[in-house]
């Protein structure tokens, strides 16, 4: 059976909350599970499995501003920084040392 880490991390990649579901659950339980534990931030970096209009309006709720790219069946594109996700990168280093 495969495991799917959702973590909250800081700017610098080091982690803050962590939930563990099974491999085969979708983003949006992780997501929803640690939106109330998500800091005082401005910004918040997903992937493309965090783009839900629901998800995106409690961000908006909470005043973070989302940097997540749309889902490829998307009818309407979504606007996101392009720049600024390539941090995201930190973000996969993380996940990648918490897998050791």
């Amino acid at each position: 059976m495969n495991t799917k880490r959702h973590v909250i991390c800081d700017s610098q990649g080091r982690p803050l909350d962590l939930f563990v579901t099974t491999g085969q659950v979708g983003d949006y339980i992780g997501a929803r599970a640690l939106l109330n534990s998500l800091p005082k931030i401005d910004w918040l970096l997903g992937d493309r499995g965090h783009d839900a209009d629901w998800f995106q309006e409690a961000l908006q709720d909470k005043g973070i501003r989302a940097c997540i790219p749309g889902r490829k069946q998307r009818k309407t594109p979504v606007k996101y920084d392009k720049r600024r996700y390539t941090r995201r990168n930190r973000i996969e280093i993380m996940v990648g040392r918490l897998k050791e």
